[in-house]
Parts: C-alpha cells; sequence; structure tokens
C-alpha cells in the first residue's frame, strides 16, 4: 500500500460524474448539535439510526466537479442505463456517530439483468487512494458490463476525495512541485527544499483542511462502506478493490468478516509492509518491468541496445544527462531527468504503452525529447491525472500536479492526507539516507525517487493510525485474489501474503502471468472469465490457476 496511486486505465479513462450540491439524502442524519423534540441531544445509537435509515435521492449525474477531475457528464450505456448520482450522510468521526457529519458523493448503474436473477449492488474502488470512483465507473463500465447482468455497479469518492469532504493543501506561497527536485542528490540545498517543501505542504493541509484531517483514513472508509451496503439494502457487501482498494477490501474484511460477501481484490497490496518497506519493494516492481520492457524492445531491433541490459543501462545513462541538461522542447519547456522517470512509470503501468515508450526512448536519446514529454503529459505524470505511486514516483511524484489545485482535482492532496492518516511513520532525511543504498541496488532509476517520497509524511499534523494495515478476517468468505507476476506497482508477492494475513480459508489466489498493473483491466481473457464465474456464480477457479498472458497485437 499504500499503493502508488494508480494510474491505471481507471485514471486514464475518467470521464465520469459528480454529484450535484443539489443531490441530497431523504432522510439526512442527526449533525452535530442536533436537538430531540424532546429537548435532548441525539444519541449516537440515534444518530447510526438515522445514517442506516437514509434512501438516496438518486438523480441524473451531472459533469464531474474540477475537485473530482473534471469533464462532461455521464453518457447512458449502450443498452440506454442513465448513471445515476446521490449524496450519502455518515459520521465525520465513526467513533462519535452522534457528532458532526459528512458528505459521501455516490454513482450507479442499474443491473440489466433480470430482477430475479439480481445478486445485490457491486461496490468498485479503483485505488490511489485518492482517486474519484464517481468519475472514474463511468470510463471503465464497459470492462465490467457482463457483471451488471446481476448486480448494479456503484462507486463513491471516499472521504476526503472529489465531492467527499474534500482535502485541500494547495496554497498560492507554495512552490510549484515540479520545481522542488524529488530526488535531492546535487547537495543540502536540494534537500532542505524538499523537506521544506513537505513540511509547508502539511501546514497548508491543515490550515484548509484541519477539521477533516483525523478522519480520511482507511478504516473510516471501511465503515463507510458499510453503511453504503446498508443504505442499499445489501445482506453482504459484494466489492471489487484494485490497488490500494484491496487494502481497503481487506481492512474491510477485518471490520465486518461476516458481512463480506463475494469479494475481489485486484493487483494486491502487501499487507507486511510498513511504508518503507512498500516503497523498497516497488522499487523492485518497477526495475522488474522495466527489464521485461527492454527485453521485448530489445526483440524487436531497438535502437536503445542490442539487448535488456544495454536498454536499461542506456535509459539509466539519459535519465542522469537530462538530470545535468534538460533538453529542450517544442512546447518551449524543458525534459529532464524527473520527466524521464514519470513517462516510464507511467508507461509500465500498461503493457499497450511500451511501443509508445519504445519510439519516446529512442526519440530522446537522439536529443528529440518532445515524445517522451507528451507521454509523460498523457500519462498524467507532469502535472495532469495520472499517478504512478500510481503509485508515486512512481508512487507520489507521479500525482497530479498540485500547483493550481485550488481549481482541479484533489487526487494528489487526498492521497497524501489519506496515506499519513493510514501509517504511523514519520521518516526523516537521516532515515532516507541510511536506506539509500538498497534503493539503488534494487533500481538505480526508480529507486532514489521511491526512497525520498517516504519523507512526504514529514511534519503531518496528524498521528497516523499503525505501522502497518490490519486485514486479519478469520470467519469470511473466500476473497478471490488476483496477482500479476510482471506488476511494477503492487509485485505479485504481496498476494501471497495478502492470503495469509486474512487467514486459513480466506484468501484464494488467481494468478496471471503478465505485465502492468493489475489484471482484470488488462483484458486477458482468462483472468476475466475466472473473476466473472466467481461473482456471477459463486464458482472459485481451481486451487493454483495460473493465466498466461496474451501477447500484444502484431506491429506493436
Amino acid at each position: 500500500m499504500p499503493t502508488a496511486r494508480a494510474i491505471s486505465s481507471a485514471v486514464l479513462l475518467s470521464t465520469a460524474a459528480l454529484l450535484a450540491s443539489s443531490l441530497t439524502a431523504c432522510a439526512p442524519a442527526a449533525r452535530d448539535g442536533d436537538r430531540r423534540r424532546d429537548g435532548g441531544t441525539a444519541t449516537d445509537e440515534q444518530a447510526l439510526e438515522a445514517f442506516r435509515g437514509q434512501s438516496p435521492d438518486w438523480q441524473d449525474c451531472p459533469a464531474p466537479a474540477p475537485v473530482q477531475g473534471g469533464g462532461e457528464a455521464p453518457r447512458a450505456l449502450p443498452d440506454g442505463t442513465a448513471w445515476q448520482c446521490a449524496t450519502l450522510r455518515a459520521p465525520l468521526d465513526w467513533k462519535k456517530p452522534a457528532g458532526e457529519s459528512m458528505d459521501l458523493a455516490l454513482i450507479r448503474a442499474r443491473s440489466s439483468g433480470d430482477a430475479a436473477d439480481r445478486i445485490g449492488s457491486l461496490l468498485f474502488n479503483f485505488g490511489g487512494p485518492g482517486g474519484s470512483g464517481v468519475a472514474t465507473l463511468p470510463g471503465l463500465a464497459p470492462d465490467y458490463d457482463k457483471l451488471r447482468a446481476r448486480y448494479d455497479l456503484v462507486s463513491f469518492d471516499p472521504r476526503g476525495v472529489g465531492n467527499s469532504r474534500a482535502v485541500r493543501c494547495s496554497d498560492p506561497a507554495l512552490p510549484d512541485d515540479s520545481e522542488v527536485d524529488d530526488t535531492p542528490d546535487d547537495g543540502a540545498d536540494e534537500l532542505a527544499a524538499l523537506v521544506a517543501f513537505n513540511r509547508d505542504t502539511a501546514a497548508a493541509c491543515e490550515r484548509n483542511s484541519g477539521d477533516v484531517l483525523p478522519y480520511v483514513g482507511t478504516t473510516q472508509a471501511a465503515r463507510d462502506m458499510d453503511l453504503i451496503r446498508q443504505v442499499l439494502g445489501d445482506e453482504k457487501l459484494h466489492y471489487f478493490g484494485i490497488s490500494y482498494g484491496t487494502e481497503l477490501g481487506g481492512v474491510y474484511a477485518h471490520l465486518f468478516p461476516e458481512r463480506v460477501g463475494r469479494a475481489v481484490l485486484d493487483g494486491v497490496v502487501d499487507p507486511t509492509h510498513d511504508r518503507m518497506a512498500e516503497a523498497l519493494a516497488q522499487a523492485g516492481g518497477f526495475q522488474r518491468a522495466f527489464e521485461h520492457f527492454a527485453a521485448w524492445c530489445a526483440e524487436r531491433g531497438c535502437a536503445l541496445g542490442a539487448d535488456a541490459e544495454r536498454i536499461v543501462a542506456a535509459t539509466v545513462a539519459l535519465e542522469e544527462a537530462l538530470d545535468d541538461t534538460p533538453l529542450p522542447v517544442s512546447d518551449g519547456g524543458e525534459l529532464d531527468g524527473d520527466a524521464l522517470v514519470d513517462a516510464v512509470s507511467g508507461a509500465l503501468y500498461r503493457q499497450d504503452y511500451w511501443p509508445t515508450l519504445r519510439v519516446a526512448l529512442e526519440a530522446a536519446a537522439d536529443d528529440d525529447g518532445d515524445v517522451l514529454q507528451d507521454l509523460a503529459e498523457a500519462l498524467g505524470q507532469r502535472g495532469g491525472d495520472g499517478d504512478p505511486d500510481a503509485s508515486d514516483a512512481p508512487d507520489a511524484s507521479d500525482a497530479p500536479d498540485a500547483s493550481d489545485e485550488s481549481d482541479g482535482s484533489n487526487e494528489e492532496d487526498a492521497f497524501r492526507a489519506i496515506t499519513c492518516d493510514d501509517s504511523s511513520d514519520r521518516y526523516t532525511a537521516a532515515d532516507v539516507r541510511a536506506r539509500l543504498p538498497e534503493f539503488l541496488r534494487a533500481s538505480p532509476l526508480f529507486g532514489p525517487g521511491l526512497a525520498w517520497s517516504a519523507l512526504s509524511c514529514d511534519g503531518w499534523p496528524v498521528p497516523g493510525t499503525a505501522h502497518r494495515p490490519e486485514v486479519s478476517a478469520p470467519g469470511a468468505p473466500p476473497v478471490l485474489l488476483v496477482g500479476n507476476t510482471g506488476d511494477p506497482a503492487t509485485p505479485y508477492e504481496g498476494t501471497a501474503r495478502m492470503a495469509e494475513r486474512l487467514g486459513k480459508g480466506v484468501g484464494f489466489e488467481l494468478t496471471l502471468e503478465g505485465e502492468g498493473h493489475g489484471a482484470y483491466d488488462s483484458g486477458n481473457g482468462c483472468v476475466r472469465e475466472a473473476v466473472d464465474a466467481y461473482l456471477l456464480d459463486g464458482r472459485l477457479p481451481a486451487p493454483g490457476t495460473v493465466c498466461e498472458a496474451e501477447p500484444l497485437p502484431e506491429g506493436k
């Protein structure tokens, strides 16, 4: 986990819908200080009853708000089904449900099948943390259309995200994050600037969103999901979590094992890792994925080198050269080493991007940086909506540019807030320096950025929840865990560790021998058939099932 923020197709295809402030629940829950008719204040149990008794007022979805990423209103599905949006009330602090409340933004598409065959709602979280589910689900809906035969497809903006009490850290006094070197290896001034940027960002978050910052963590979001389940009328929570969404699903299973329905976790976060261990594992994961790309490139006569080893070495040398002397690009800007790492890490999220990455690197090696710069921007790495953490430096550095977040998506801010609320780790520059050799051994290209991203919670005003997430769920029904052997952002080894931590008889593994982040959205027919069979019919794949990757189309 905190996986780097998923630059998955979920982010790239976001076209979705957002809640208008006019969409409110029909039965609003008690707010802070609400008075009963007898003159008393609502008790916690009375407040919980009110929250559970809500009836969402579903309306046609408007266009996503800027804070959700913007765009056009979601179009009806091919069969004419319209997207519906609503607002749900939830406690700001689940430990004090009679206190202040907050809005949660929801979106759904009703089931296309017969009512008699309907199982219930299938709730999605596409990763991050920090991504708007309301804006993302419509763009990805074609991937899940078969599941709509028996489920309403539902997603939400988790607390602190989008239209669910968005966290804001923007401040005119802060420098543009592109002006701060993510890998301060050129002296004390660069390190001082990075430390100051993180601390000043934390202070800005507290000024702008201090009232909500203590309550945006994964445990609170998991409790929100149980409220969504109840309000939608489902006895069990049927769930599809991707990347960070797998951690959210694991935490839900720990809190409510008896309420878990059919659940799929794809691109599984390793729950045994603290933040530094997760970053180190990601460094190795991105390095492994890039070596796979390099081998593929060499087989096709890549101009960067005759074999994978030479291609990797040439790319590292190019990054170092660009770090010293950025390459001018046609829009008047410059291509530096950070932009190269952003573009490469983003392109490793989907094998479909490999042909473009090859062209971009070959051009940059020939002193033409335009293609690589365009690739970084298209994947959201340089001021767009992308995400490598996605994962983030692919972790945090791949998040959207926060320089003008007052008018745009709050994904970057929400990622930082949720990550720092979840993790009790507070690393210093000395901590990073001590571990930096390990990161460089894991990956000279990706290691430094991921190591220094550990400073992102330095100065955070809220204590973190725990060293690692708690996902043990004895007594829960089987949870299908889908792992991709070439996954850069959530390395495959985490799948088995999640299965172990969930408990005996709970975690059930399915393997894709493929590339890219996650498996279902890759379009692999074997994976989709297995996942669909489980969600639609309750049939788990045979133990030890391994799906093979499907090759890129000819000519790519």
